[in-house]
């Protein structure tokens, strides 16, 4: 239970230098910088080639947002889930496997366990 906390404290604190509040602020900048350019009459191709290439990358950035706005619904969802279990796990429950498992991949030597928020754990066998 504390290493799936720890996942979901790991989600709701990613921020970086991709964040759309920088890149919007970016975008503000050259788009100052290319009017003063356009209205001086300078070449401004560099500033136009930028950005192109910062909308590009809010895009991405917001669709990465949305997945990891989902990988935490569903992270908090399992949290919820298993903190409801009043009695220990002793022996096989379909109905929890198939409410938390995605999917097992069996390797030569190992097998991965793919949750339905996300999480992989790999078992050496």
């Amino acid at each position: 239970m504390e290493v799936l906390q720890q996942n979901i404290e790991t989600i709701f604190k990613q921020t970086d230098e991709t964040s759309v509040e920088n890149i919007n602020a970016k975008l503000e900048t050259l788009q100052k910088e290319l009017l003063k350019r356009a209205n001086a009459k300078r070449d401004y191709n560099d500033i136009e080639n930028e950005i192109h290439r910062l909308k590009e990358l809010k895009q991405n950035t917001l669709v990465e947002c949305a997945g990891r706005d989902g990988m935490k619904q569903r992270m908090c969802e399992m949290e919820d889930f298993l903190r409801g279990q009043n009695t220990r796990i002793e022996e096989y429950d379909e109905q929890l496997v198939r409410r938390l498992i995605e999917k097992v991949i069996i390797y030569g030597g190992k097998f991965e366990v793919v949750f339905k928020s996300g999480v992989r754990v790999e078992v050496d066998i």
